[in-house]
C-alpha cells in the first residue's frame, strides 16, 4: 500500500485536490492524509467542507502582513517537522503554484520523498508576472518526480525545460471538482442562494466579474471599474454586473468608491457552491482567476480575461477566452461584441474547452497506480 499526503493551502488547490481525493480514498491500494497550510483560513474551510474532505494535519501558518520570506522558510520548517519526519510518505501531492507548493515541493525533496505536481507546466514567461506563482511552478517543475499536465502545451513548455520523464496530459482536475460541485446543488440549495442573494435581479442576463491579482491593483484597477461603469450605463436595460469584491483593501476600496449603478451589484465574496452555480447563471465573466478560465468554457461561458499575460494561452487560442487586459476600450468593445453579435457569442461559448472533460483525476489514479 503506497502512502500519499495531499498538500494544500489555498482554495484553488483544495478544489483541484478535491476530486482526487476522493479517487485516491476509494481505491485500496492506496493510504492517504491530508495537510493544509491555511494559506486562506476562511476560503479554504468552505471548500473543506463542501466536498467532505477529512484533513488529518491543519498548520494554520498565517499571521496578519506576513512576508513571502517569512512564510516560506515556516511552511518548510512546519511540513518538515510536523508532518513529514512523523510518517514516511511515499508521495506528497502538490497543485498549481502557490507559496504552499513550492514550500512542499521543497520539504518533500529535502526528505527524499516523490513529488507528484497537479497543474504542472504551465507557464507565462514572465518571473514576475504572476508574482510569485511563475516562479514557484518554474522551480516545482524541477523538483517534481511526476507532471500532470492539463494540456499538451504544458507538457511542450516542461520539455523546452529538458524535464521528460513522467509527463502526462491529463486534462485539468478543477473541471473534475466544477461537475461534482453542480452535482451537490439540489434544488433546495438553489432556493437558498437565490434568497441569499435576492438583490441580484435574475430575470436580467447576468455578468459575472472576478478581480483581484496583484498586477491589477492601482490605475489597471481602476481602468477596468472605468470599463464596467460605461458597460453598465450602455446596457442598464437588460443587463445586471455582479461583482463578489475581494476584501484587499487595493480592491475593496476602490470598487465600492467607484462601481455605483443600479445594475451593478457588489456582493461579498462567494463561497465555492456559490460561485459556481453564480458563474452557470452567467451570460458571460470578466474575470483574472486562472481557475474561472478554466472553468467557465465548460458552462458554456465566454470569458474576457483581465490580465496582459495569462498562462492558460490554451482557451484564448481555443476562442473560449479573450485576452482584454485593464485596457478599457478593449474591454467595452469585446463585451459589446458579445452582446451585440449572437454569432460571435455562440462561436466562443461553443467552443470546446481544453482543459479537459472531467476525469482528470481517474486518469491521475490508474498512471500512480502502475507506478
Amino acid at each position: 500500500m503506497k502512502k500519499i499526503l495531499f498538500l494544500f493551502g489555498t482554495r484553488p488547490e483544495a478544489i483541484k485536490m478535491a476530486p482526487l481525493i476522493a479517487k485516491f480514498s476509494e481505491d485500496r491500494h492506496f493510504n492517504i492524509k491530508v495537510a493544509v497550510t491555511a494559506q486562506h483560513r476562511q476560503m479554504l474551510d468552505q471548500v473543506i467542507s463542501f466536498f467532505d474532505i477529512k484533513v488529518d494535519y491543519d498548520l494554520d501558518v498565517m499571521t496578519h502582513n506576513q512576508s513571502l520570506h517569512k512564510l516560506t522558510s515556516t511552511l518548510i520548517s512546519r511540513i518538515t517537522d510536523e508532518i513529514l519526519v512523523k510518517e514516511k510518505f511515499d508521495f506528497v501531492f502538490v497543485q498549481g503554484d502557490t507559496t504552499t507548493v513550492l514550500a512542499g515541493a521543497l520539504a518533500a525533496f529535502y526528505q527524499k520523498i516523490k513529488i507528484v505536481h497537479i497543474e504542472a507546466g504551465l507557464r507565462s514567461h514572465d518571473l514576475h508576472s504572476p508574482f510569485p506563482e511563475e516562479m514557484n511552478r518554474v522551480l516545482t517543475s524541477n523538483l517534481a518526480d511526476y507532471h500532470f499536465c492539463p494540456t499538451e502545451n504544458s507538457k511542450e513548455f516542461l520539455y523546452k525545460e529538458n524535464i521528460k520523464e513522467n509527463v502526462f496530459v491529463v486534462g485539468n482536475t478543477v473541471i473534475d471538482a466544477l461537475f461534482e460541485g453542480l452535482r451537490k446543488i439540489d434544488a433546495s440549495t438553489e432556493a437558498l442562494f437565490k434568497k441569499k442573494y435576492s438583490n441580484i435581479n435574475f430575470d436580467k442576463k447576468i455578468i459575472l466579474i472576478t478581480c483581484h491579482r496583484r498586477e491589477n491593483f492601482g490605475k489597471p484597477f481602476q481602468e477596468i471599474c472605468e470599463s464596467i461603469l460605461t458597460l453598465a450605463d450602455q446596457y442598464q436595460k437588460d443587463f445586471e454586473f455582479v461583482y463578489p469584491v475581494h476584501l484587499n483593501p487595493n480592491i475593496k476600496e476602490i470598487a465600492e468608491d467607484k462601481l455605483i449603478a443600479d445594475n451593478i451589484k457588489l456582493i461579498a465574496p462567494l463561497d465555492y457552491p456559490e460561485l459556481i452555480w453564480l458563474m452557470n447563471k452567467s451570460h458571460l465573466i470578466l474575470t483574472d482567476s486562472g481557475g474561472i478560465q478554466e472553468e467557465a468554457p465548460s458552462l458554456g461561458k465566454p470569458v474576457l480575461v483581465l490580465r496582459n499575460l495569462t498562462e492558460r494561452m490554451e482557451g484564448v487560442d481555443a476562442g473560449t477566452a479573450i485576452l482584454v487586459g485593464s485596457n478599457k476600450t478593449k474591454i467595452v468593445a469585446e463585451v459589446s461584441r458579445l452582446i451585440e453579435d449572437d454569432d460571435y457569442y455562440q462561436s466562443v461559448s461553443n467552443s470546446v474547452n481544453p482543459y479537459g472533460d472531467g476525469n482528470a483525476s481517474v486518469k491521475i489514479l490508474s498512471i500512480l497506480s502502475l507506478n
